[in-house]
């Protein structure tokens, strides 16, 4: 064995020891956030804006009295909303997964240090295991996962350096790549090697990354999409008189107003819209290079135009009125579908030209 492979082979196993310790940190994150959700409280400016607003009904609030010289002034309090969007309900956002108490602000605190540092190990990871290979590492599909994990956390750690409410993706974020590393470590693992000739372009840094980003991004929008489903349901109950349980209320009280998650969903994905048109663009072009034809209806090809279709019908439907709400968060996350079925179903059950890595 040449030094050069001895050196290669070292660091494809450092990289698999980085990937095997940033799933250890990320399982202590999931329970440091699991504790947040549990033991975190409301914040003081949820409670106040509830407070404020008697649950949502300005009417029912105390007056306030101010004292002025020379007598006493009544003043009606004001109806406090955020972000509630014209026409919809005025419901205060909260705070996200982080609670108002001391002890809910020490998990989460611990929490997100975690995943900073998971993150971390996992870019070494993916690090060691690129320079192991001496390429890009997106050669076969437990480097694609590995990646995009990476990513999906990298985008909303971003989001949080951004000052952005999305502390609440925390607990789904981090238990998804937990499954996302537990399926590439066990079925899709795949040693270290080269790739097949068609690959050695440019455009594989190109083509691959955005799409890499563009589902990281469109994950992000799905899990918003979901959330928004589920607090949608809560507020439509507590509107009709029902009592929800004291489980989805300590839960989905936190949580942004639907709304506010419905406007973040819509944003995210038309954000990241344009790059995905650009990267079927793009691989369109490569294709070119490599097999002398832009498109060839390949699975892989399909199932992107069928993505980037869902996403344009679910894009055009949130702009219409008619279909805001509900029906375009159905549309949304039948769109995301159509993108995990292009990311796994089309790689591994499906032949074409696209599957010269395996998994």
């Amino acid at each position: 064995m040449t030094l050069a492979a001895a050196t290669n082979e070292n660091l494809a196993s450092i990289s698999n020891v980085l990937i095997y310790s940033s799933m250890a940190v990320y399982t202590l994150a999931f329970f440091a956030h699991i504790a947040e959700w549990l033991f975190g409280s409301r914040s003081k400016v949820a409670k106040t804006a509830a407070a404020l607003t008697a649950e949502g009904d300005a009417k029912q609030a105390p007056a306030v009295t101010v004292n002025k010289a020379g007598g006493t002034a009544v003043l009606e309090r004001p109806k406090v909303t955020v972000r509630a969007a014209s026409g919809q309900r005025d419901v205060p956002d909260g705070p996200g997964a982080a609670g108002g108490d001391e002890q809910g602000d020490l998990y989460g605190r611990i929490a997100i240090s975690l995943t900073v540092l998971a993150f971390l190990i996992e870019f070494g990871g993916v690090l060691t295991r690129a320079l192991s290979v001496e390429r890009a590492p997106w050669g076969n599909m437990y480097e694609f996962n590995i990646t995009f994990s990476t990513v999906a956390v990298g985008v909303y750690l971003g989001l949080l350096a951004l000052k952005k409410n999305v502390r609440w993706l925390g607990l789904p974020l981090i238990t998804s790549v937990l499954l996302d590393l537990g399926l590439a470590v066990t079925v899709l693992y795949t040693a270290s090697d080269q790739l097949v000739p068609a690959l050695h372009s440019y455009w594989l840094y190109i083509h691959v990354s955005t799409a890499i980003f563009c589902g990281a991004v469109f994950y992000v929008g799905a899990v918003s999409t979901v959330m928004y489903l589920f607090k949608d349901s809560y507020e439509s109950k507590l509107q009709s008189g029902g009592t929800p349980g004291t489980f989805a209320t300590s839960v989905l009280e936190r949580l942004p107003s639907s709304s506010s998650l419905d406007k973040f969903a819509y944003r995210v994905n038309a954000a990241v819209f344009p790059l995905w048109t650009f990267t079927i663009i793009a691989g369109a072009i490569w294709a070119g290079d490599a097999w002398g034809r832009y498109w060839g209806w390949d699975p892989k090809e399909v199932w992107s135009f069928i993505t980037w279709v869902a996403y344009a019908c679910y894009l055009h439907a949130r702009a219409t009125a008619g279909w805001k709400g509900r029906k375009a968060a159905y549309l949304a996350l039948l769109a995301f579908g159509c993108w995990l079925f292009n990311y796994y179903g089309v790689n591994i059950f499906v032949s074409g030209k696209h599957s010269y890595a395996g998994v």
